[in-house]
């Protein structure tokens, strides 16, 4: 194995799944000679060309729309928006068209597309491209929502996700693009649905997503200072959730803290802590589950101010040492 970044490994999902499917094809504003917002198609059109590699006019909605009629005719389209915040723009075509065709046409009718975009904050790119909006995603019925934290998982992951026969929305978090990790050569697929134990412990789980995976392993060495034993649960897909993963975790600690960089309000962690409360878990439970959210505020541009609307390494410390009354 080699150490590729997280960007690097998403290329080469996507370059390995057009050698061996030719049904595969990316489409998105800027991807080709440019390389995409982020560079992550950089190089891709040189060796497929402008025929499977497709810069398209400036229209979510016009992406989107020629993402879902190409499937429906059994092409892969992998579209790529610029910013997370622009799904909004594709909402149409993601909720009523492809979440609810292969359900309206008895399973005759096929959606396997992956909506690719980059998503969080932490790079000055303020309130219209720094959102977190994974969970109005989660909340439709015929989505699959992909969240990778590491670049071993974003390949696996992603090549799954292209294999899937439903559309699944595959968020990157812009962070983590240079983020590196072992990943295999050839091509290997992790299932949707199966959740990680990045780190082992015995004194609280964290459940964390995306960037935050990362700062709650910087959290749980900080924590290990003082003598407590953090297990780090990243669930790497929201639907399908593997929420037995995360059961067994909390029964093993009897504490929980549930961690994202999206709004607290209305965010995926309210699911998890639900999901937990209604469980055999619950009886586990040696104190009460503790949320981190962002804060209810649109992502500023000052950077300080960027940091101070979402959660940081110091407010998991703090969240984990609550849960054993250690303040």
């Amino acid at each position: 194995m080699r150490e590729l970044t997280y960007l690097e490994a998403v290329r080469e999902a996507m370059s390995q799944e057009m050698r061996d499917n030719e049904d595969v094809f990316v489409l998105g504003e800027d991807i080709g000679v440019y390389g995409g917002a982020f560079g992550v198609t950089r190089g891709m059109i040189e060796e497929f060309g402008p025929e499977r590699i497709r810069n398209t006019p400036i229209s979510e909605a016009a992406i989107s729309g020629t993402a879902v009629g190409a499937a429906l005719t059994g092409m892969r389209p992998i579209l790529e928006l610029q910013f997370s915040d622009f799904i909004t723009i594709a909402m149409d075509n993601m909720v009523n068209q492809a979440a609810k065709i292969r359900y309206m046409y008895g399973g005759k009718g096929k959606v396997p597309m992956v909506l690719r975009t980059p998503a969080g904050s932490g790079t000055g790119a303020a309130a219209q491209h720094s959102q977190s909006l994974e969970a109005w995603m989660a909340h439709i019925p015929g989505l699959k929502v992909v969240q990778p934290s590491t670049a071993y998982d974003a390949k696996g992951l992603l090549k799954a996700a292209i294999d899937d026969d439903n559309p699944v929305i595959f968020y990157e978090h812009k962070l983590c693009y240079r983020t590196k990790s072992e990943v295999p050569e050839e091509a290997y697929s992790i299932p949707l649905g199966q959740a990680d134990i990045k780190r082992e412990g015995t004194d609280v789980t964290i459940v964390a997503t995306a960037i935050m995976v990362h700062r709650a392993l910087e959290a749980a060495e900080e924590l290990e200072k003082e003598g407590i034993s953090a297990e780090v649960v990243d669930p790497r897909t929201l639907v399908p959730l593997d929420i037995d993963t995360i059961v067994e975790s909390v029964k093993k600690t009897g504490r929980l803290v549930v961690v994202h960089e999206a709004v607290k309000r209305g965010g995926f962690g309210g699911e998890i802590a639900s999901l937990i409360a209604e469980s055999e878990a619950f009886d586990y439970l040696d104190a009460p589950i503790k949320r981190l959210g962002g804060k209810a505020v649109p992502i500023p541009y000052n950077p300080e101010l960027e940091k101070a609307a979402v959660p940081g390494m110091d407010d998991i410390v703090a969240a984990a040492k609550e849960t054993l009354n250690r303040l």
